[in-house]
């Protein structure tokens, strides 16, 4: 038997990096997952590849910056497959690096949508799909060792600050709702961010790269897969309100 048999889950920026590698795990553990994301092809894609594993695999194209698209995604979930029961808060956007003084009201603006209105408004949806059931459900946010590093610029430390606050005040709200909501802070991940990220800010980069001292090899993207299945499962159905950190240890120092 998986350790998700028959649960109904969603995944966000589900065609790349940490969230494909979770739809893959969940559909080899039984799940019926919803795969997000803004790339048609990709998803249809990604479907295919997991038509062979247990699980069922239906993909919903969804913006998380758009409160309307993250109302859609949630109710995709529901009228495919009757309820909702883990939501994965993957999507995620990087900055350049660059410090306060300099930064721009794009960046602020481009990092801030995804990483932390979209939080906001996939917390939002599924929290409401969670409380019109009356039987609980999990979350699993994905944030970053950003939050309480600077292993980044201003905006995405700031924006993955604000996720870590959201997962624990959702946790002390609704704990007597049976919903649990956790975090996983990655660290250095092989993933394609870096062939999409804009150009480094040279003297945040210069900041940031010092703790690149500290780095030791970099996580693939199914390390990450796992310990997300772990909070995502009964197994951690004790943990409710926590952040763990998935860098191997690079944040020790």
């Amino acid at each position: 038997m998986g350790r998700l048999d028959d649960k109904v889950c969603i995944v966000t920026g589900a065609t790349a990096g940490i969230g494909r590698a979770t739809v893959l795990t969940f559909a080899q553990e039984g799940a019926k997952v919803i795969a997000a994301a803004r790339r048609e092809e990709l998803l249809k894609e990604l479907c295919e590849e997991c038509a062979g594993l247990p699980g069922t695999v239906d993909y919903c194209v969804a913006d998380v910056g758009d409160p309307q698209s993250v109302k859609d995604l949630v109710q995709a979930a529901v009228k495919r497959f009757g309820r909702l029961d883990v939501a994965v808060n993957n999507a995620g956007v990087m900055d350049d690096n660059t410090a306060v003084a300099d930064v721009s009201d794009e960046m602020i603006e481009h990092v801030f949508r995804i990483n932390t209105f979209g939080m906001i408004y996939c917390l939002r949806e599924e929290c409401g799909q969670f409380l019109k059931q009356d039987d609980g459900g999990v979350i699993v946010n994905i944030c970053s060792v950003g939050a309480t590093h600077q292993t980044a610029g201003a905006a995405y430390c700031a924006s993955k600050g604000a996720v870590l606050s959201l997962t624990k005040n959702t946790a002390y709200m609704y704990k007597e709702k049976g919903i649990r909501c956790n975090a996983i802070s990655p660290g250095g991940v092989i993933t394609d961010i870096p062939l999409v990220m804009p150009p480094a800010d040279e003297f945040g980069f210069s900041r940031t790269s010092e703790l690149l001292n500290f780095s030791g090899e970099l996580a693939m993207p199914e390390d990450l897969a796992d310990a997300i299945l772990f909070l995502a499962s009964d197994q951690s159905r004790y943990v409710n309100g926590e952040e763990i950190k998935c860098d191997g240890g690079w944040t020790c120092f």
